[in-house]
Formats: C-alpha cells, structure tokens, sequence
C-alpha cells in the first residue's frame, strides 16, 4: 500500500502496487516497467497500432457470436478506435526488452483498453468493472497470438514505405541514366581500367537492381497476411469462440485492407517465425546492394583532384572541422553505415527465428523489434539519401572523357581489327608512354583517330564492333 496521493493501489495475483495515478495502463504494465529498465526505448507505434487493431477485431469477432455483451465490446471498440486515432499513445510504456513472447505489452494494451473503456461507462480507472482486461479485452486470444500477428501486421504497414523508397531511389538512378545515356566513359573491372562504357549504362544498372530488390520485398508481403491468430495458448484454439480464427482474420482485412486470413496451420504460425526471416532475408539483399552501391558513388566522387571525380554530390554541410572547403560524401556514408546496422540486425534476427522451442518462440518482441529497426531506419535512410544526393547529383563529362581517352583498356576494341597480340602490344607502348591509345593506333596507321573515335562510342553505346 502506499500513501502517495499521486498514486493508486492495484492488485493482482501477486499482490498490491502502486500505479501512476494519472496511469491509464494498470498494475501488469507496471510491474514490467519496474522489472525491464533496458533500451529506455519504448514499443514501436505500427506495432501498437498492429496490436489495438487486434484487440478492435477481436471485439468485434466475439461480438458476432454473441460472447461478448453488446455495450462492453462497443466500449472496447471505441477506446480502441481512440487509441488507433493517435490519443493515448504514451500510455504504451513496456521496454523492447522484456518478458518473453511479450506477454507484458500484451497486458499493457488489455489494461489500457479496460480502463478507457470502463471510464467511457462510467466506471473508475484502476477497478476493472464492467471491463476486465483479461476476461474481456483478451477474450480468446493470448500474447502467444496476439504478439506474432501484430508483428506481421507491422511489417505489412511499413512494406510499402520501404519499398516506395527503394522505388524512388532507383527512378532517380534510371534518370541519371537517361541522362547520360550518350556519355562514354572508362569502365572497371578489378579496380582496373576496362573497355568503354556510358554513364547511362553505369547508372540504369543501379536502377534496375534495386528494382529487382523491390520484387523481393514484395513477394516477402502475402505470407505475412496469414495469421495464427485465434490459436490461442498454443496453437489449439482453446478458449475461442466458434469460426474465430476466421471471423477475427475477416475482421483485421476489414481495418487494415490488407489479405489477411487465417493461416492452415496456426500452431505452426505460432512456432515458427519463417515469414518474418523471409522478409529479413529480402531486406538484407536489398542492404547487400546498397552498400556495394553506396561505395561506388563514393568511389565515383573521390577527389576533387586526386581521386576520381566522374561525379559530383551536392554539399550538404562541411566535411572538415580542419580543412577548409572540404566536402564529404556524408548522405552515402550515412546509409552505408544505416546499412552495417540493418545487417546487424538481420543476424539478431536469424538468431531468434531458430530460437524459438516447441509451441512457442519466446523471442519475439526483440525479434520484432530488430525487424521494425531495420525496416524504418532503411526507409529512412534511402529517402534522406536521394532527396539531398542523388537528386543533385551532376556527371563530370570532361573528366569522364579524359580519362577514357587515357585508359589502356581501349586497346581491348582492336582485337577484332589486328588480333589480341597485336592490341596487347598497343596497350604496353600506351602503358609505357603514357600516351592515349587513340593516338598510337592513329600513327601506326592502324586507322585514323575519327574511326577510333567512333569505335570507342560504338562500343560503349552498343557493347559491340562491326
């Protein structure tokens, strides 16, 4: 018991304890905020969303059948509605880090739901009649469904806006690529100089890998719209209503307008977490191809004298504290550095997809947790990265030409005209000299610097020589 006016006593199988008197959650939620003081980092909002939506449908499926009582599932309904409206957001306060398959943000949102619910009745915060967080808010579900379907809910929100990002990104680099479709530069290969090519061809490519990524992603979306939701404790259904893992999947399609169904088997949804590694797995690939990209347009930007400095990126803020007028590649250092943390996070992940033991993976609110992480701060940093980058991002001409015109690789477009030996030896005396390739096969005759010319655009433009 405690005497602190600012407080209210709440008992539960445990016993009594003091809970915030302006609190709207209860003594549960409070037990967990005493016991899990860990990230300091509350839960995700599209997984509270995700989690009132199942409550707002359960209501709603126990209603149809007559379980619950008319007035108490409108209550619920309408507090769940106000939550998913945006008020009362604060009052989902359980760590990332807590008891295992989440049972304690569980509680948070039955004791939250109760005690609006039970205000809106007339009753008072803090005494659980008519509303009873367990026996009402929870009717026919348990965290161990409640907490995997609304992580799946969660990533269906956030899909969309990682995937637009993507999107976007790679329509800027097909721009750029249309642009530059006739600019003929050096290619690489080995950190080497290679054959010709153009910085549309450069360029598209980027755009079409992460359009292919995209893909990915989206074939990660349907397995995430069958929930185990309605299999209860363990998979079984105990203590459902009749036709509720059907009815309550209806009901979330209905809120979220997303394919939601119930899934063949809801005690393998609740031990197994495959889908959410599927998706993990696409974002991944998706991070793999952004770091390799990333560094080539950091590569690409080196300079501005002794590197490379086919591009130029816009100057968003100073890059030295020391040296005066210098200018980093911070947008691309940035998600590069997004995206260590996004494979950090996919390793956490793959651990706790195997962790979990018979009925139930205990692991799901870290698991969770990693996945939002990575899904919000890649959609974050793609979005920051084009908007302040690769828009104004501008392509070098001269520079490109000069060093096209300096690269041994040219002599690789002879070999069709005087054999690979004799396109070898033009390439030493180009190496040696350090004179262009175009002006060694013009003096031997081998044809003149126009022909030549126009063979180097040929190539770079077609990929071929006649």
């Amino acid at each position: 018991m405690t005497n602190d006016t600012t407080c209210r006593t709440e008992k539960d199988s445990l016993g009594e304890l003091a809970v915030p008197a302006g609190a709207w959650y209860g003594i549960q939620t409070a037990r967990a905020v005493t016991n899990f003081p860990i990230s300091g980092r509350g839960p995700d909002r599209d997984f509270v969303a995700a989690h009132v939506r199942i409550k707002r449908a359960a209501a709603a499926a126990n209603q149809q059948v007559g379980w619950l009582d008319d007035t108490l599932a409108s209550a619920i309904i309408t507090a769940c509605d106000k939550i998913l409206g945006g008020e009362y957001l604060d009052q989902f306060v359980v760590d990332r880090f807590q008891a295992g398959a989440g049972t304690s943000h569980n509680m948070n949102s039955n004791e939250a739901i109760a005690n609006l619910a039970n205000v809106a009745l007339g009753g008072v915060r803090g005494v659980y009649k008519p509303v009873n967080p367990n026996d009402h808010v929870n009717m026919g579900q348990s965290t161990n469904d409640t907490i995997p379907t609304a992580i799946r809910l969660a990533a269906l929100a956030k899909l969309p806006r990682l995937i637009k990002a993507v999107r976007t990104m790679a329509d800027e680099y097909a721009r750029i690529g249309a642009n530059e479709a006739d600019t003929v530069k050096s290619g690489r290969t080995h950190l080497q100089d290679a054959v010709p090519t153009t910085v549309g061809r450069e360029f598209s490519a980027y755009a079409w890998t992460l359009r292919r990524c995209c893909l990915r992603l989206e074939q990660a979306r349907q397995p995430l719209c069958e929930t185990g939701l309605g299999g209860s404790a363990a998979g079984t259904g105990l203590n459902t209503a009749p036709d509720y893992a059907v009815n309550v999947a209806a009901e979330l399609a209905r809120l979220t307008g997303e394919p939601i169904r119930a899934a063949d088997d809801l005690v393998a949804q609740m031990q197994s977490m495959h889908d959410l590694q599927t998706l993990s797995s696409a974002i991944r690939d998706l991070t793999l191809e952004l770091i390799r990209i990333a560094n080539d347009m950091r590569l690409l930007a080196s300079g501005p004298r002794t590197g490379l400095g086919e591009i130029l990126l816009p100057a968003v803020q100073p890059g030295s504290s020391i040296m005066p007028g210098k200018v980093n590649p911070v947008m691309f250092e940035m998600l590069n550095q997004v995206c260590y943390q996004v494979l950090g996070q996919d390793a956490a992940i793959a651990a706790m997809t195997q962790a979990g033991q018979l009925e139930l993976n205990v692991m799901m609110p870290a698991l969770g947790s990693a996945l939002f992480d990575a899904m919000d701060w890649l959609t974050n940093a793609v979005n920051a990265t084009t908007e302040f980058n690769l828009k104004g991002l501008r392509v070098d001409r001269e520079r490109c030409k000069e060093f096209l015109h300096n690269s041994v690789g040219l002599a690789t477009l002879l070999n069709t005209r005087i054999g690979y030996a004799a396109a070898a030896e033009v390439a030493k005396a180009s190496e040696k000299t350090g004179r262009p390739v175009r002006d060694i096969v013009s003096e031997q005759n081998l044809m003149t610097a126009e022909e030549f010319d126009a063979l180097v655009l040929k190539a770079a433009r077609e990929g071929r020589i006649e």
